[in-house]
Order: C-alpha cells, then structure tokens, then sequence
C-alpha cells in the first residue's frame, strides 16, 4: 500500500471537530505546480488497476436499484441557479461593484473565499465522485465505485461516497489557520445538508417534512460518525483506517473484498498525499482536484519537493507585487508552507 508518513505539521491537523456545527433540524486531470507528481507508472498500480486482481466474483448488491435522479435535467451542483454555472460569467458592471465594496470595507477575502470555494466548488467535486443520472453512463470515477467495487448504487451508498470526500477534505481544512479551517468545513458542511434536502424532495420525492427531517438527522449521524472513524484510520495505520472504510463506505458487509478495501486505501492515502504538498493558499483558492482512481501517486524527492516550493514562493512573491492585482485576488494565507 501507498505509505504516508505524517509531518511534524501535519500531527496538529486535528483540530476540534465539534467546534464545526452540524445541523439538528434540517428543512481531467492538470495539477498545478505546488502538488505532488503524477505519473501513469507500472511500479505502482493505481487503486483501479489493483481491483482488477480480484478473484471474488460477487456482483454489486442491489446493483439494479438505481439511486432517484431528476429525469428532466442534470444537476451537477446545488441548483439550476445561473450563478452556479461554471460557463457564468459576472457582468463587469457587478464585478466593479464587488470590487469597490470589497476595498471600501476592508473585508476578509479568506472568510469570504470559504463560500464560492468550500460551499460551492469543493462541495460539487465531493457530490460528483459517485453522482449518477438517469439513462446516461456513469463517469469514470463512479464507475469505479459502483462497479469495480461493487458498491449498490443507491442515494445512501453516494452520501457515504461523498462524505469520504468530503472527510479528505476535512483533514486539509483542519490544518489551515484555524478561523479560516473552521469556516471552510462549516461552508461544506452547510451546502452538503442543503443540497441533500433538496434532492430528498426533488429526486427522492419525499413529500413530507417530518420524513425529510428524519432522513437528515440520520445523514447528520453518519456524518459524524464516519469523521471521526476516518480520524482514527488516518492517525494510526492502514488497517485501521481499511476497517473504518469497510464500516462506512462498504457498509461492513461480510463478503467484501480484501483487494477492493487496499485499493480504497491507497485511494484515500494518496489524496491526502497531494493535500499534504498543498500550500493554504493554493488549497484556499480552489487548487485540489481529487486524484482518479485510474492514476498513481509517487512520492517527491526532496530536490523535486524544494523545486515544486520554490516555483509556488515565486508565483505568489510576484502575484502579491502586482499593482492591478484586485481586492477579492489578495489574501493573505501562507503560500509557503
């Protein structure tokens, strides 16, 4: 399996979960230089080429029951609004506008960032891993989940693919300033229990408050629970964080896979693999993508790693001494570490 050896820095990553709070009541592939580097390599196998080593031939449970989707049109984030739209593009008008109020009261360009980036963009990355429509092939990412792992394909079982994401996520977070950190998983937490009312109500075509309600609460606990689990795994060893995944993500079914959990933990070390390269401002701004399942992870060298920093300190050495630069561009979030 891939290791991962925590930094000194990367020990102080858990910061207090609880002080993120959840609700009680509810109604492709380009990295930018300052990640890690990837290569399609046979040395090490990617998490999709080692579930071809399986030899369990059991057939995905519930494999026909196809989580609800709105027949009528895709919804890839959290609603049809045009301002979600990765094609929108502001009026200069309002762009102006923005830009003025930003500057005229002096505001927090990395608390304001946590919406459109954590509420909006991460949490779309996170929803997508394992989103499904209505008679139109599964990406391939999902197809990795709900085939090659054999996973049903149910509104459940991509909630608990979501909330895997969104726990890696998490774990970079945490290990931001914590004023920011904090504001950011609050921001995923928030969109994450809007977005799932609204399909609860609009795919899942539950019409009753109180039954929503519930389903919510349930999520909410599931949530937590798996935070915490994930925790656990993540500060100790790869068995324990493989016996968190097979409770959650597998569900802790009794003929799951050894091949398909190694290959879901290599998946999940080498993300946070790539996070731990991450400079706060880089990950602040929108600059992670998930890994796919079908691509390696090989470790830096230590002169690739002094290389990869020096080109990120130099980037934003000249982006902070530009004179046009606008008031919602700056920040001020460490670019080296």
């Amino acid at each position: 399996m891939l290791s991962y050896n925590a930094s000194n820095g990367a020990k102080n990553l858990l910061h207090s979960f609880r002080s993120v709070k959840f609700p009680n009541t509810f109604r492709s592939f380009n990295y930018s230089t300052n990640t890690n580097k990837i290569n399609k390599a046979s040395d090490l196998e990617s998490p999709e080429e080692l579930t071809l080593k399986s030899h369990l031939k059991s057939k995905p449970i519930d494999y026909t029951n196809n989580a609800p989707v709105n027949p009528k049109k895709q919804r890839p984030l959290l609603s049809d609004s045009k301002y979600e739209s990765k094609l929108y593009q502001l009026p200069k008008w309002k762009e102006a506008l923005g830009e003025i109020v930003i500057k005229g009261f002096n505001l927090d360009m990395d608390k304001v960032r946590a919406g459109p980036v954590a509420g909006s963009y991460y949490y779309a990355m996170c929803k997508e891993q394992g989103l499904q429509f209505e008679n139109e092939p599964l990406s391939p990412t999902a197809k990795f989940f709900y085939e090659d792992l054999k996973l049903p394909r149910t509104f459940s079982q991509w909630f608990q693919v979501t909330i895997l994401h969104e726990w890696i996520l998490f774990v970079r977070m945490r290990a931001m300033p914590f004023k920011y950190g904090k504001n950011y998983q609050q921001k995923l937490v928030d969109r994450t229990f809007t977005d799932i009312e609204l399909r609860l109500f609009d795919e899942m075509n539950v019409n009753s408050s109180r039954i929503a309600d519930q389903y919510l609460k349930d999520f909410n606990s599931q949530l937590r629970g798996a935070v915490f689990a994930y925790d656990e795994g993540f500060f100790t060893d790869d068995s324990t964080l493989a016996a968190a995944i097979w409770r959650n993500l597998f569900g802790g079914r009794k003929n799951v896979d050894m091949v398909h959990l190694e290959a879901m933990v290599r998946y999940v070390r080498a993300q946070l693999y790539v996070l731990s390269k991450m400079s706060d401002r880089e990950f602040a701004m929108g600059g992670f993508k998930f890994v796919p399942p079908d691509e390696t992870v090989h470790q830096l060298s230590a002169q690739q790693e002094e290389d990869m920093k020096k080109a990120v300190v130099e980037k934003y050495e000249a982006m902070d001494k530009r004179t046009d630069l606008l008031p919602s561009e700056r920040s001020k979030l460490s670019y080296e570490n």
